[in-house]
């Protein structure tokens, strides 16, 4: 979207600057200026260069930067396919054998987050939200954001079932 809309100013700047500097007959720019250096002591008959031109030129090039800059995103984009947004680590499916990766995710859990892991082992993982704020010693308040947090990162899944949430493992996950 950036590469289109650039390149549509940058054609547009083009063609307008093409227009405005390219016409050297009586331009009512060059009669201002014209008129103005001659109120500060200059005279009235010299040509004077369209004060307008430098800035085209600036125009341009920013706009031929930000164009090859959306390019090389683009290309980076095609080229790397991997890095869409949506797929860093969602929706991947690891077979329950595969303890390593049981194991690496135990290591980054908080020892308040590894209570709450123990206490759905224990019950098939699946167990009501107000139990394992029991089972785990913690505040409802804690247990909603550790449960929140785990939901998150895909460990958990969250379903409301009455005035709680019944909390499951994901199926990855179990032992």
């Amino acid at each position: 979207m950036l590469l289109i809309t650039s390149l549509i100013a940058l054609l547009a700047l083009i063609i307008v600057s093409f227009y405005v500097l390219s016409s050297p007959s009586s331009d009512w720019v060059n009669e201002m200026w014209g008129h103005m250096g001659g109120m500060m002591g200059g005279t009235s008959n010299t040509a004077v260069q369209n004060p307008a031109a430098p800035y085209y030129m600036v125009g341009i090039v920013v706009l031929v930067g930000v164009v090859l800059v959306s390019a090389g995103g683009l290309v980076y984009f095609f080229v790397f396919p991997e890095i869409k947004a949506g797929q860093a680590g969602r929706g991947e499916q690891v077979s329950a054998q595969d303890s390593t990766v049981y194991e690496a995710i135990v290591k980054t859990l908080t020892d308040e987050e590894h209570r709450v892991i123990e206490v759905l082992a224990t019950h098939n993982g699946k167990y009501l939200q107000k139990y394992i704020r029991k089972e785990a010693g913690l505040s409802r308040l804690k247990t909603h954001r550790i449960l929140a947090r785990l939901a998150d990162r895909g460990i958990v899944t969250l379903k409301k079932t009455g005035n709680t949430n019944e909390v499951q493992l994901s199926e990855w996950l179990k032992k």
